[in-house]
């Protein structure tokens, strides 16, 4: 490989640069030619249809329905929820003309669909026997947004689920919660091996137009907070403001409850960011095109042999493994070794003479380089549970990397450097927005989200004020 189609700078010295160099050198990612766009090449866009498709089997199991909307979306509907519209409005792009002709009512790409959707839903629903309705749709989205881009991470256009229920009670609503909330956090552990912290958003952060919005947030290598898949109780907002009533068992006129949820591509840059290393992208098994590549290695007298038995090998791995056998004749070993560690394929298998005659297998897995040998008789076995092993492997280093850094803090002074020094800082509050702000203003970071796990100590006192605490809020820069 020449030395301009590797990784030029270190993860730890210039993560920013490392970012942009790991997913665009490897093939997964290029820019697009609008500012904040990104183009998913094949290998990137294998890792979104696997999540797509994880996620969506459960929701199935779950029992929420796939649905699709219309991408453009009238002023006049956007215009009907105050509250919503006012925290999206600056990020809404427009549709002004059609060819040479000025349209009657602008049109806005869809930044998200509550203001489509529910007008529909306003016309379908008539009696509680329709409800509950739980629909989802695998969709793009555009939020013109004006702070820098960064590829997957802060996009104009991403790709995401968006899930809307509609309930005609408020407990089946809260019912909701928990188990989207698990579908989510089983996504994030067992399929992109990502520790993240599950918690309620601030009142000051929650999702424009909700009662109360949960999130999952994760920290990134510069130190830097990123928020990841989300759960939004609406209450009664939207049903108010979109005439979203139904006759409830009494026969009287009530309105909806609603709940809202999504997981984005923005996950992706998440995982890779976390994962990766010095030589490129480390990708988990159950996301990798192909979790494993094999390299023969020949000279002219072993060439025919060394084929032959990598291609018997691959073609018994094919069934159980993504298995791909690069047998170009233009790169040499060394370079291959480098391409597929760039692109982060989990397990590499070199065969050369000295396997063919032992019948053992070299491995590397790509997490931590480590060189081992397999039985090529019972390869399969031995692979799965390497390949298990490398996925247990980045979801410990994942959970070491944020456990290490939250770090609980009761003196207001500190509070700035330790963010600065890239971490994420752990308060007691009181609950007043007041004192929210003023945290804000003397941290330089923002509120990420209460912990679900975490509860105020009994004779614990705000950091700001010194009132008594309510809660326990975590708080960090982010992107």
């Amino acid at each position: 490989m020449a030395e301009d189609e590797g990784i030029t700078v270190k993860k730890s010295e210039n993560f920013s640069e490392w970012y942009v160099q790991a997913i665009i050198k490897s093939e997964f990612f290029d820019y697009g030619d609008i500012s904040g766009t990104t183009i998913f090449r094949p290998d990137g866009f294998f890792i979104w249809e696997k999540i797509h498709d994880y996620v969506d089997a459960l929701f199935k199991d779950a029992g929420i329905t796939n649905t699709y909307f219309p991408l453009l979306i009238p002023k006049k509907f956007l215009e009907k929820e105050k509250e919503h519209i006012e925290g999206f409005s600056p990020e809404v792009a427009w549709v002004t003309r059609a060819g040479q002709s000025k349209l009657e009512e602008e049109l806005a790409i869809r930044p998200t669909s509550e203001t489509i959707m529910y007008p529909a839903f306003s016309r379908w629903i008539r009696s509680w026997r329709d409800l509950p309705y739980r629909y989802n749709q695998w969709n793009n989205v555009v939020r013109w947004e004006f702070k820098h881009p960064t590829p997957l991470l802060r996009n104009r256009e991403f790709l995401w689920n968006e899930g809307h229920s509609v309930f005609a009670d408020e407990d089946s609503a809260n019912l909701e919660k928990d188990q989207i909330l698990g579908i989510y956090e089983k996504t994030l552990t067992d399929l992109l091996c990502l520790k993240g912290i599950r918690g309620r958003k601030t009142e000051s952060e929650k999702f424009a137009g909700g009662l109360a919005s949960f999130s999952f947030e994760f920290l990134l290598p510069d130190g830097k907070t990123v928020q990841g898949p989300d759960f939004h109780h609406d209450g009664t907002n939207f049903a108010k403001a979109f005439d979203i009533t139904f006759l409830n068992r009494d026969g009287e006129k009530a309105y909806v409850y609603q709940n809202t949820y999504a997981i984005s591509t923005r996950m992706i840059g998440v995982l890779l960011a976390v994962h990766g290393d010095d030589k490129g992208l480390i990708i988990p098994p159950g996301l990798s095109r192909y979790e494993v590549v094999i390299v023969p290695i020949f000279n002219e007298k072993t060439k025919t042999e060394v084929l032959e038995y990598a291609s018997g090998i691959a073609k018994i791995l094919k069934p159980k493994f993504r298995t791909y056998l690069d047998d170009r004749l233009e790169y040499t070993p060394g370079w291959k070794y480098n391409h597929w560690e760039l692109k982060g394929i989990p397990i590499r298998l070199e065969i050369g003479a000295r396997e063919v005659k032992s019948s053992k297998l070299t491995y590397v897995r790509r997490d931590t380089l480590e060189k081992g040998t397999v039985n090529g008789e019972n390869a399969e076995m031995e692979l799965g549970n390497i390949l298990m092993a490398i996925k247990e492997n980045l979801l410990r280093r994942s959970s070491e990397f944020l456990d290490s850094h939250i770090i609980k803090v009761s003196d207001i002074n500190k509070v700035k450097d330790i963010i600065a020094g890239g971490n994420i800082v752990q308060v007691h509050w009181c609950g007043n927005i007041t004192c929210e702000d003023k945290i804000k203003e003397v941290s330089g970071g923002k509120s990420t989200n209460i912990p679900s796990n975490s509860h105020a100590e009994p004779e614990s006192t705000c950091i700001y004020c010194g009132n008594k605490a309510k809660f326990v809020v975590n708080f960090g820069k982010s992107y």
